[in-house]
Parts: structure tokens; sequence; C-alpha cells
């Protein structure tokens, strides 16, 4: 494989990043007039820099505050690890005859509700309501994988701009530095490729799926060039694949930052964010050559760095 074909999936990786980059800023820059324009009152970000468990909260000033469970450290990583040990779960006790429908229904919900999300911050809600079901639907029958790498970033997109607003930026950056762990030690010891290899079989990777070509971008998702991408040699892969929680969860620390300290600081997040993912590109390509890469531990030393100029520099 020439070296620019091998490239061409770390070029597009990165264009995916700063895309939904991007957009996420386009979409949290409309939420505040959104509620101010309803009527409505969402909790904002906790004053301590990290809440543990959801309760009340004393500032310096005397003020008290509740601290919902979203906004929580302790139960949102109680959630995510109990969804990744019943999903491990059901992915070895039951069929993936039996999953394909249950996962491709699953997903197609997840979507529709990102894309809802995201139109009606501009559009009258029979209009949102309507694209959503209408690229929902799509995606169920028409999974090809531009479509998937599109409904993918609005959904990583919507998570963050919807959960940034209530997680404080430490509190997300602890949530990042653990999961990182959890993507070294499940890349480690090959959880993460037998999940993904489960789910490519069924159609619904939570990843962004690649192409080295460019007139691959229309191949369907079910295609054995697709699902057997967990089986194949570095060298004889068609396609590439970046995990959705490399591009969610930085998503999720970059929007928060914006909702704490701004814009030009969020920005300056996503740039560290950026670095994170680059670098982490470079160590794939200098020692491991080619072989699986945890993408989120690199992120996250880049991040804690940022945070920490962020935070504390005036």
């Amino acid at each position: 494989m020439k070296t620019h074909q091998k490239l061409q999936p770390v070029y597009w990786s990165l264009f995916i990043f700063i895309l939904a980059i991007g957009f996420a800023f386009l979409v949290i820059s409309r939420e505040d007039p959104f509620l101010k324009s309803k009527n409505l009152y969402l909790p904002s970000q906790p004053s301590q820099a990290v809440t543990v468990w959801p309760g009340q909260v004393t500032s310096p000033s005397g003020a008290v505050t509740q601290v919902p469970v979203v906004s929580s450290l302790g139960p949102i990583l109680i959630y995510f690890f109990a969804v990744v040990v019943v999903l491990g779960l059901v992915l070895f006790l039951i069929p993936l005859s039996a999953l394909k429908l249950v996962f491709k229904l699953m997903y197609a919900f997840l979507y529709c509700w990102s894309i809802f999300v995201i139109c009606i911050l501009w559009l009258p809600l029979a209009f949102s309501l309507g694209i959503a079901v209408v690229v929902g639907v799509l995606w169920f029958f028409y999974s090809r994988v531009w479509l998937h790498t599109l409904v993918m970033i609005l959904a990583m997109v919507a998570l963050g701009a919807v959960f940034g607003r209530f997680i404080a930026p430490w509190t997300a950056m602890i949530f990042l530095a653990i999961l990182a762990i959890y993507d070294f030690l499940a890349v480690r010891f090959g959880y993460m490729m037998w999940m993904a290899k489960k789910l490519s079989a069924s159609d619904t990777l939570p990843a962004f799926i690649i192409p080295y070509q460019q007139t691959m971008w229309n191949s369907k998702l079910s295609e054995a060039g697709i699902t057997k991408i967990t089986e194949e040699k570095p060298e004889e892969r068609k396609f590439a694949v970046l995990g959705g929680g490399d591009v969610g969860i930085p998503l999720l620390l970059v929007c928060s930052v914006y909702f704490s300290h701004g814009p030009n600081r969020a920005l300056v997040m996503a740039i560290f964010c950026l670095a994170g993912l680059v670098s982490a590109y470079w160590i794939q390509s200098r020692y491991l050559k080619g072989k699986a890469m945890p993408a989120l531990p690199p992120i996250a030393i880049l991040s804690v760095i940022g945070l920490s100029l962020i935070s504390f520099i005036k």
C-alpha cells in the first residue's frame, strides 16, 4: 500500500475531528439564545471544580445549590461501566443474529435524537422531527459509509453540546482520564477488539469507518471489507476505524470549557485535544506499525496540559 494511501485515513480522521469541533461551536453558541427565547431554564455547571456525587453544595458566598446526577462524576462512571459490562455480557451470551435488529434500532433512535436536538435550535418542532426521522430511517435502510460518518459526527456534537452544559471541566477531564486508562487496558488485553469485531458484524460499529480509497465512501456498512476490519492485517485493510469515543469524549470536554470559560479558552482546549489525536497517530505509525492504538491516552495527557493552562493562567 502506497504511503499516501496509508495516510488517507489519518487525514480524514483529523478532518472529522476538526469538523466535529467546528460544528459543536456552532451548536453550543445557539443553546443560550434558544433557551432564552423559549423561556426554558436548565441548571448550570456546579460551582465546584469536581463534583463526585449529587447533593447540595454551598458556595463561598453562602448560596446553596443542588448538584444533579448528570453533573456528578460518580453516577456518570457507574452508568458508563455498567453499559460496558452489560454490553459485553449481551454480546457473549446472545447470538448476533438476534441482536442485529435491536442494535440497529437503538442506534437509529440515537441518531434521530441527536439530529432533532441540533435542528430544534434553528427550526420549528415539526421540521426538526421530520428531518430527524428521515435521516434515522435513511441510515437504517441506506447504511453507507459517508452517511454513517455524517450521523456519527452529529451524534457526538449533540451529546457534547447537551452534557457539556452540565459537567464542569475538571469533572469531564477526570472522566476522560479514567476512560483513557480503560481504553488502554481494553486494547492491551483484546477486549476492545473483541467487542469491535462483534459490533462490526452487526453493522452497528459505534465508530467512524474511513476508507483508504475515496471511491469507497459509498460502500455499504454490511460489506465484507467493513465487517472484517478487525480480522485483516494492516496492509490488507480497505477501511480504518476511529472510535466514536475518541471524538465524543474530547468534544464533551471542549463544550464543558465553552460553558465554563467561554469560546476563546474552549478553542485552546480543542487545539490541545487535536494535538493529542495527532500524537496518537504519530505513536501508532512510529512504534506500532499499524496495530491498534488507543487514542484516548495521548488525548488525555495533552488535555490535562491544556486544561491546566486554561484554569490557572489568567
